[in-house]
């Protein structure tokens, strides 16, 4: 049997129309110790993402319409696995990365060690004031933070980062993921409602911020309808 490095790292990084950034996210996360494989899923671009990053060395999973955050990191952990299963290695840490974090990407390290230490089995970046300001006024982040921490106790710092490290334990913890951008707000509450443990990791990562025109508002009340979707659900249960 192949036995892989210990504690590998998988990095999954869901993308849509990032074609001028992607390249430099591979470059940067494949410096992160202990990752040896890079997992893109093209979420149905326009451009040329999935020729980029197949370019760049990554393995390209690709869906030929857009299905949204959570399915795009559905499929990115299953092609990890699949590639575990075929080379019969131990399972990979899981790092999911924002496709635009460029060269700030070789700052997501420190996110990985809490699990190699078995102090965590997930880990959430907090990321520093952005160069860019943001053009929203944190409605969303108050209903993530807020509804996580009435269904767990736990009051996440930044409850929408979508730049985490989990065991394969933890991440099937939260299977299915919630649909779109609330796909991180279900993944903290079901991992800790599995009695699973999260660390949050100060990163220094720099992503593109959504701007205040009206492209901007349609993203922002897309993330809030998501977010609360997931919110109700997770109450039902």
């Amino acid at each position: 049997m192949s036995v892989a490095p210990e504690h590998a790292v998988a990095a999954v990084i869901p993308a849509k129309n990032e074609a001028s950034r992607i390249a430099a996210t591979i470059k940067a996360v494949r410096t992160v110790p202990g990752v040896d494989l890079v997992v893109v899923v093209d979420d149905g671009s326009t451009d040329d993402t999935q020729t980029v990053a197949a370019a760049a060395g990554a393995v390209v999973a690709r869906h030929p319409v857009n299905k949204g955050k959570g399915a795009a990191m559905t499929t990115g952990a299953a092609a990890v696995a699949r590639y575990d299963a075929w080379r019969e290695y131990p399972s990979h840490y899981l790092l999911f990365v924002d496709a635009d974090l460029e060269e700030s990407a070789v700052a997501l390290a420190p996110l990985v060690a809490p699990l190699a230490a078995g102090e965590a089995d997930m880990t959430i970046a907090i990321l520093p004031p952005q160069r860019t300001a943001g053009g929203g006024r944190g409605l969303v982040v108050g209903l993530a933070r807020d509804g996580i921490a009435d269904l767990t106790g736990f009051t996440p710092t930044q409850p929408l980062s979508g730049m985490r490290a989990l065991t394969r334990e933890a991440f099937e913890a939260a299977l299915p993921l919630a649909a779109g951008w609330g796909a991180e707000t279900g993944l903290t509450i079901d991992v800790l409602r599995a009695g699973l443990r999260i660390q949050e990791v100060p990163a220094e990562l720099h992503h593109r911020v959504t701007g205040s025109d009206w492209r901007g508002q349609l993203h922002r009340a897309a993330q809030y309808r998501d977010v609360l979707r997931a919110l109700v659900a997770r109450r039902r249960r």
